[in-house]
Formats: structure tokens, sequence, C-alpha cells
């Protein structure tokens, strides 16, 4: 018994070539937060420090952990970095998972696939690796299948037809 391997409609060619730009770069904002948040993870449990901004003795101050049972008490004064940092990390990974949906359901891939581009958001440098062997695929297969298609930049930069090429490259000619 042979699978049937579901290909991307014609008309969902523009649609897929949008939600790739934006892949792109949720992808990219994704990766670097979570490498900025394995940052703060090692700052907090293997220094026991974390990092507040805007305090009185200066622009950034380390303070160490408060201790078990204090840390209710204990509030440096300042804004609190690694806070920021996981809640940013937490929203971008929310609105790259978006963006894997808008990508993965045009292009009519197996569930697993959008399993693995939603690893690429909490498996440290993954989201960077991902981003290119999928822009490289996803290209491929538009360059391969879309009349339109002829190595375009992502967003499609040329606006020419193969026919308007065509009698734009004749004219002239005797």
């Amino acid at each position: 018994m042979e699978i049937m391997v579901l290909q991307p409609k014609p008309a969902d060619y523009p649609r897929i070539r949008r939600a790739l730009k934006i892949y792109m770069v949720t992808s990219i904002i994704t990766g670097v937060m979570l490498l900025l948040l394995c940052a703060v993870m090692v700052m907090k449990y293997a220094f026991n420090v974390q990092l507040f901004l805007f305090t009185p003795d200066g622009f950034a101050k380390f303070e160490p952990l408060a201790a078990e049972g204090v840390a209710a008490d204990y509030q440096p004064e300042g804004f609190d970095l690694f806070r920021a940092i996981l809640i940013a990390h937490g929203w971008f990974y929310v609105i790259y998972l978006i963006s894997n949906f808008m990508l993965w359901s045009p292009m009519r891939w197996r569930f697993v696939r959008f399993l693995i581009l939603a690893l690429g958001g909490v498996i440290p440098f993954l989201s960077f690796f991902l981003e290119k062997r999928t822009h490289r695929e996803v290209i491929a297969f538009l360059d391969a299948h879309d009349g339109a298609g002829d190595g375009a930049p992502v967003g499609g930069g040329s606006t020419s037809t193969p026919s308007t090429r065509t009698a734009s490259s004749t004219e002239g000619r005797p």
C-alpha cells in the first residue's frame, strides 16, 4: 500500500511565500531569545545572581539571589531583566508557533514536521538550523512547481511572467 503525499495547492503559493518570510523572522527572534534565556538560567543557577537595570547604584547591577524563604520579602530596586527575557521569550514562542502553523498548513506537511518546527523554540540553536533547512526546502519546492518561481527572492521580487519576458525579449527583432 502506497502512502499518499499531499502537495501544496498552486493557489496557496503566494500565501506560502508570505508565511515563509514571517517564519524566517520569528525563528531568528525566537532563537536569539532562547539563547538569552539560556544565558539567564546559567547566571541564575550557576552564579546565583540576577541582573537589574536602572538601579539607584547605576545603569545595571548584578544582585545576589535571595535566600530560600526570604525571596518574597527581598525585592531589589530596578528593572528585572531576567524576568523580562523570560516573559518575552514566552510570548515570542507563541508567535513562533503561529508562524510555524502558517507555513506548515499550506505546505501540507505531516504533523511530525510541525512538532519538529515547534522544538526549534525550545532547543538552543535548533531554530537557526531549521530556519535554514526549511527555507531551502520551501524555496526549492516553489521554484520547481510555481510557474513564476524563476529563482526570485522569497517575496517574489520579479513581477514579469514568462509570457511578458518572452514578448519583451523578442521586441526589436526582425
